[in-house]
């Protein structure tokens, strides 16, 4: 729903989910000045509606065993996309792929046990296109809240 009008409450609910979604609704309830049935019928509406599409844990990468994460983009070939398209959800290393404008087609974020896994990693993506590799160093901002939009 594009046009979904968000009130001032379930933005202040939204920002305590997007801060830590196991977070109780009676502690939410106490923040924002309701009770805790009422703030799990906003959750409950907002899931209804699309605004809220799912909860997930935020996992390490380093402490998960991949040591490397990088940000690869593709610049497909010629009738290559599409294949591409079928194929990347099978490729573990992918976190998150996106359809761009411009000069290449995809950006994937990836994660990597070392460069040995980089290099087969590119091996595979090289059928399809051209690929570029940009290894991550830290975070600067990650997963930061979508917030309310103020009036200009």
């Amino acid at each position: 729903m594009l046009n979904t009008k968000i009130d001032a409450l379930n933005w202040k609910i939204l920002n305590f989910l997007q801060q830590n979604a196991r977070e109780s609704f009676a502690n939410i309830a106490r923040k924002v000045g309701l009770t805790a049935p009422a703030v799990a019928e906003r959750v409950k509406k907002m899931e209804d509606i699309g605004v809220i599409t799912g909860y997930k844990a935020v996992l390490s990468h380093s402490h998960t065993g991949f040591q490397l994460k990088a940000i690869i983009t593709l610049r497909a070939f010629m009738g290559k996309l599409k294949p591409f398209l079928e194929a990347v959800n099978s490729y573990e290393e992918v976190v998150n792929c996106y359809r761009i404008t411009g000069n290449e087609n995809i950006i994937m974020m990836v994660v990597l046990k070392d460069q040995f896994h980089l290099e087969k990693f590119i091996d595979k993506l090289i059928q399809y296109g051209e690929t570029r590799t940009h290894i991550i160093l830290s975070d600067v901002v990650s997963n930061a809240p979508i917030r309310k939009k103020e009036s200009v």
